[in-house]
């Protein structure tokens, strides 16, 4: 768990990502947690079911670097959005990290906030020596949320910015 100014963000185990996949409360009411209106895309079903859940059952697996993490306003005691990194550490000690705020709390700074948690947290991590993302070129907040965070742009690749983050 990672505490915040705003926030306290949590990863979710394997049955508490059962919970979030049914997208009916029952994850909020597990975590003593007032409801949000979060929504699933048919695309973050499918990798957490493909993908997820898996590496998160495989006790070979650092499961912190393969689970979701949810933030949580801890005023509101509301979910408020995710964040994941995209399996363990590269060869170059690199980890990937993609996250999304719930549409009814954008633009409040949440995602910078928990980005920074995620940043100090990963670098504490030994082997984690950078953070790599990707963003559409045409998602202003999703970028932002980078620089703000001083990700540096490494390139571009068929409309999606690359970035990086090294300490």
């Amino acid at each position: 768990m990672i505490e915040t100014l705003r926030l306290t963000l949590k990863p979710l185990t394997y049955d508490r990502l059962l919970l979030y996949i049914r997208c009916d409360h029952s994850l909020e009411f597990e975590l003593g947690l007032n409801p949000s209106m979060r929504t699933m895309t048919p695309e973050l079903v499918d990798a957490i079911e493909q993908t997820i859940l898996p590496h998160v059952a495989d006790p070979a697996k650092n499961y912190l670097f393969n689970t979701l993490w949810t933030a949580i306003d801890s005023d509101a005691q509301q979910m408020v959005g995710d964040l994941c990194f995209v399996g363990e550490p590269n060869e170059a000690g690199e980890i990937e990290i993609g996250y999304g705020t719930y549409p009814e709390f954008q633009g409040r700074g949440y995602m910078t906030e928990m980005v920074s948690g995620m940043i100090a947290w990963a670098k504490t991590q030994p082997g984690v020596r950078a953070i790599i993302a990707s963003t559409d070129a045409t998602n202003l907040a999703s970028y932002r949320v980078l620089q703000k965070n001083h990700f540096v742009k490494t390139g571009e690749d068929g409309g999606m910015l690359k970035w990086r983050l090294a300490w």
